[in-house]
């Protein structure tokens, strides 16, 4: 069962987030964000408020860059519970990307890749590739025993993350938050097209 560790509601419409960057690239900004602390030991501590050191450095990098943080939830190291939860997320109109952290190494209960990669239509195999490059220079040989991952679930960008403040920093720095703007308008850029169509086809009616 997933742990609502705080949220907030904010206009679901991503018109009026839409727009183009200095390079004619489709882009969603501010982007909603869900965050997922895959945790067991937090996840069953009897507090209103746990500890999630994670979860607060994917959100303090997403908001220092003007984004908006609109679920956090806090779930522990199963298959079924983070596989439903981000499914949960990605299904929801105000959410436009999703980042887990926990659960991606190679203990019998990491299962955060396989969890979230069951959801993905598209993967996107370069962040994992680069994150471990990272990663690499930071830790060294460590750096292999990283299953990071992402990829495109309900056309919403979904990256799984270690548990560290240190792994969360580098990716969100310097990968997720800033492509993630351009990776939500390329993957919901159908959307738009149908929408301007269907508007475009109601208004001939008249």
């Amino acid at each position: 069962m997933a742990v609502d560790c705080g949220h907030v509601h904010m206009p679901t419409d991503r018109s009026d987030r839409r727009s183009t960057d200095d390079h004619g690239h489709d882009i969603i900004d501010p982007l909603y964000v869900g965050i997922v602390t895959v945790s067991s030991s937090r996840a069953q501590a009897d507090e209103e408020d746990p500890d999630d050191p994670g979860g607060d450095t994917i959100q303090e990098c997403f908001e220092a860059e003007g984004h908006e943080v609109q679920e956090r939830l806090l779930v522990r190291d199963d298959y079924s519970s983070i596989r439903t939860t981000v499914r949960g997320l990605v299904a929801r109109r105000d959410i436009d990307v999703v980042v887990t952290t926990g659960g991606t190494g190679v203990t019998a209960d990491d299962v955060s890749p396989e969890a979230t990669s069951s959801l993905f239509e598209r993967e996107l195999p370069g962040f994992g590739e680069r994150f471990r490059a990272l990663s690499w220079e930071e830790i060294g040989t460590r750096a292999i025993a990283s299953r990071a991952t992402a990829g495109i679930a309900v056309d919403t960008p979904v990256f799984c993350i270690p548990g560290s403040t240190g792994a969360c920093q580098t990716a969100c720095e310097e990968l997720i938050v800033p492509e993630t703007p351009h990776l939500a308008g390329l993957a919901t850029s159908h959307r738009k097209e149908t929408t301007d169509q269907s508007l475009s086809e109601y208004g001939n009616d008249g």
